[in-house]
């Protein structure tokens, strides 16, 4: 044997143990990986990461605010901030309708009727298999842009108010400085009827008997929100939209609430095309489901709805919520396409600021934090929610 082929020889042995084969893989992967930290963090210290910039005015004003406001003379992580706001409601309202709408829909792809089972069957094959960006841009060009304007308004028993500014709506205003008060005093009104429905609950397990608890728990909470609205002074009053003049023959919306053209566009298309999905979630969960559930509701003269409440559906959301969880985690994600209608959320702030101030790559990092932090907060949600429905182990 040469003097080549022995060290060949122990390679070869080495190569053919797992546990060597292990070690000297991680070691490659171990050793590519310092090589990219460390040209990164060569690449880094070149740059200035420090988010100073941000301390300076904006420049610039922001739309679509509600219930903030924000001029040019403010600074840059006030616009941020405003931006992060405007995301976290849109993707709030979107979930809940969401799920409401697959739900909904779901089930209904399962029915017996024929004329609903296809009516959710075209909703989901359609929205599903249609691009997310072109159903943002349908519903803003194709629906809201094409509007009357303000002078040539439509509206709903003088109400809801409809034109290309957007949809005027009515809502509450504070007439006085316990507003803030009976707000808190809601959530100790929700805190007292959770306990309430929680200690029906028991007792009804205790006693066998069913006392409704969901509605014990309703009614205490409309009667401490009722009688703490009386008693702070009726705080708040429903404000309904009107037309205002502004200069010559420049008419807008004042008083309610104006949804604008772009909020508007990018949640029905977010809401829609999440529920699409959310809807199929719902009925391959159902249909997982041993029909002998289904079947023994049947032969304890359930009712469709009851056997769908009581018994289907909770069995099924164990089964949902991961792919629930996932489809949050996208909808949130697919919240920044909303730059192209101009919708100012937190993609679209950090994008003009990046273009008003440079500092791209620490600009861009704070945006990826905050889009972690937010989807980290919907599944530390949803996992504690899946934790709460699922089977305890025996």
């Amino acid at each position: 044997m040469t003097a080549s082929a022995a060290p060949r020889g122990r390679v070869r042995r080495l190569w053919r143990t797992r546990r060597s084969r292990r070690l000297i893989i991680q070691a490659l992967l171990g050793a590519v990986a310092l090589l990219l930290l460390s040209y990164f963090l060569a690449r880094a210290s070149e740059l200035d990461l420090s988010l100073g910039f941000l301390s300076s005015p904006a420049g610039f004003g922001l739309a679509n605010e509600w219930a903030v406001s924000h001029s040019s003379t403010e600074s840059r992580i006030s616009a941020y901030l405003i931006g992060v706001w405007n995301t976290v409601r849109l993707i709030t309202l979107s979930i809940a309708f969401a799920t409401i709408l697959g739900v909904i829909a779901g089930v209904a792809r399962l029915s017996s009727n024929w004329i609903v089972n296809r009516l959710g069957l075209v909703y989901v094959e359609t929205i599903r298999n249609t691009p997310l960006l072109v159903q943002i841009i349908f519903w803003w060009v194709a629906v809201f842009l094409t509007m009357p304007a303000v002078s040539e308004r439509r509206t709903l028993f003088d109400l809801v108010w409809f034109s290309n500014r957007g949809i005027a709506i009515p809502w509450p205003r504070a007439t006085n400085d316990f507003a803030a008060l009976w707000a808190v005093s809601l959530v100790g009104a929700l805190a007292i009827a959770l306990w309430v429905r929680h200690r029906r609950i028991a007792r009804d397990d205790a006693t066998g008997e069913v006392t409704r608890a969901n509605r014990w728990a309703v009614a205490v909470f409309i009667g401490i929100a009722a009688a703490t609205f009386l008693a702070t002074g009726l705080p708040y009053r429903i404000v309904v939209p009107e037309i205002l003049l502004s200069g010559v023959n420049i008419q807008r919306f004042g008083g309610g609430l104006l949804v604008t053209p772009q909020f508007a566009a990018v949640f029905i298309a977010l809401t829609t095309y999440t529920g699409a999905f959310i809807a199929e979630i719902v009925r391959g969960s159902i249909q997982a489901l041993p029909p002998g559930q289904t079947e023994a509701a049947q032969a304890l003269g359930f009712s469709p709805y009851q056997r769908m409440t009581l018994i289907t559906l909770p069995q099924a959301l164990r089964i949902m919520i991961p792919a629930l969880t996932n489809q949050y985690l996208n909808l949130t994600k697919n919240s920044s396409l909303a730059i192209v209608v101009g919708y100012s959320e937190l993609f679209f702030v950090g994008i003009i600021i990046v273009n008003n101030a440079g500092h791209a790559v620490p600009m861009f990092a704070l945006i990826i934090v905050t889009y972690q932090a937010m989807s980290l907060l919907i599944s530390l949600g949803m996992n504690y929610l899946n934790r709460r429905v699922r089977l305890a182990s025996v």
